[in-house]
């Protein structure tokens, strides 16, 4: 369990910074400025790298990726830099949260999994570096994104606490948790044999 050290108002502050940061969706951004049409009447329906990867655009896919990924580092980097370590875990869950329902296009937004990432690489980079591995391992042996994020958010607790990050656990439970519930429609078609892999076009 994390020890929140610093004052209420000043969490509130990170939560709402992390917030505002995570709510930039960077996947339309991107897809409008190269003209690759709307995201939202592609693939999924995702504004999430992985869609963006169905417009045939790798670089864009790329870009959206670091971005997303970038973002919800950003925010941990920030808050504990100006305020410390709990507020960065304030600012890791608000900016999550920001990106998977922005204010910005009406709270629809993506399923979290590059910001995801970001956060645990900035949060606890040892752990994110295992995130990262579980990851591609999945992802290489079935091709399937969602499977591999599902994995990944499973796993992210234990080797958080295994590797000694035990104040962070919550912190990871929280994220996985969220990234099951947005993961809903893809665990029902995992489970049909429906889903679409890495790379298929929208």
């Amino acid at each position: 369990m994390p020890t929140l050290t610093e004052a209420p108002l000043v969490l509130l502050l990170w939560a709402v910074v992390g917030y505002l940061l995570g709510s930039i969706p960077f996947g339309m951004i991107l897809s409008k400025l190269m003209n690759l049409g709307d995201l939202r009447s592609i693939g999924s329906g995702n504004i999430g790298a992985t869609n963006v990867l169905r417009t045939g655009n790798k670089k864009a896919a790329f870009a959206t990726l670091i971005l997303d990924g970038g973002k919800g580092a950003v925010a941990v980097l920030l808050a504990r830099e100006l305020a410390g370590d709990s507020a960065a875990q304030v600012a890791a869950f608000a900016s999550f949260l920001g990106h998977c329902f922005p204010i910005y296009i009406g709270f629809k937004g993506g399923k979290g999994v590059a910001t995801f990432i970001g956060i645990a690489l900035a949060i606890a980079w040892p752990v994110g570096l295992l995130v990262c591995l579980t990851w591609l391992v999945v992802a290489v042996v079935t091709r399937y994104s969602s499977l591999s994020a599902l994995a990944a958010a499973t796993l992210a607790p234990f080797i958080a606490y295994f590797l000694g990050f035990g104040q962070m656990v919550l912190l990871f439970i929280l994220l996985a948790l969220v990234i099951y519930v947005r993961h809903k429609t893809n665990i029902e078609r995992l489970l049909s044999g429906q889903e679409s892999k890495i790379g298929n076009k929208g």
